[in-house]
């Protein structure tokens, strides 16, 4: 087991294959033109490191027409990448979080496919403070009142937990150090905000716009004011 997890963390501490995973966490397929560009490195540089992670199951590529796209083989790759950002020295963090060009991100962004940074994490904490969820043993349980929450949301808890993926499980912010909802309950509700437009998108970048409805919604359903 030592030599497994030495052997990822070799892959995943070159200085290349980290820009490629931390470009990644948005969600997005990108070609290796644009991881290269993302890595300030040459093609054949990123085509190198690119295989690697590939053939470490990190990766996975779709051709597509000419051109090959690159994105996360699985979720918890992304959990793992965002988790890893938490190990990060507290001095050093600090300075991170409070460089104001890191505000859009820090205040709302994704985290591969759900909703982090403060607001992804206040929302959390008013799911568990409102009984709409539960943690119990390193997930989170949807509540009866929750499962009556998410199907006024339209959302089908039945179905995601029929996904081949984890339904519901804390996932550790980097910039709030707290957690946030992740796996399929978590992409989920981040789908159904975006298409209620309580939040939007913000073009070449993690940071998602909070929308004044959105605002509005949190405030009258759980008392958050962000």
């Amino acid at each position: 087991m030592e030599k497994e997890i030495g052997y990822i963390t070799s892959l995943i501490g070159d200085p290349i294959r980290t820009t490629i995973l931390w470009s990644l966490l948005d969600n997005k397929a990108y070609t290796a033109t644009e991881l290269a560009i993302h890595a300030d490195t040459s093609p054949q540089n990123i085509s190198m490191h690119l295989n690697k992670l590939v053939q470490a199951d990190l990766l996975t590529v779709e051709r597509q027409g000419r051109h090959k796209y690159y994105r996360f083989s699985k979720p918890e790759v992304a959990y793992a990448i965002e988790a890893i950002g938490n190990l990060i020295p507290n001095d050093r963090h600090k300075k991170i979080v409070s460089n104001t060009g890191n505000s859009s991100i820090k205040y709302c962004r994704t985290c591969y496919d759900h909703l982090a940074g403060k607001v992804g994490v206040l929302l959390t904490e008013a799911l568990l403070t409102h009984k709409i969820i539960d943690f119990d043993v390193n997930t989170y349980i949807v509540t009866k009142s929750g499962t009556r929450f998410f199907a006024e949301l339209e959302v089908n808890i039945e179905d995601l937990k029929k996904q081949r993926r984890a339904f519901a499980r804390p996932c550790l912010d980097w910039s709030e150090r707290k957690h946030h909802l992740a796996g399929s309950l978590g992409a989920a509700l981040l789908d159904k905000m975006l298409s209620l437009d309580y939040v939007r998108r913000t073009k070449n970048s993690r940071a998602i716009l909070l929308t004044s409805k959105g605002k509005q919604y949190l405030y009258e359903r759980f008392k958050i004011s962000v």
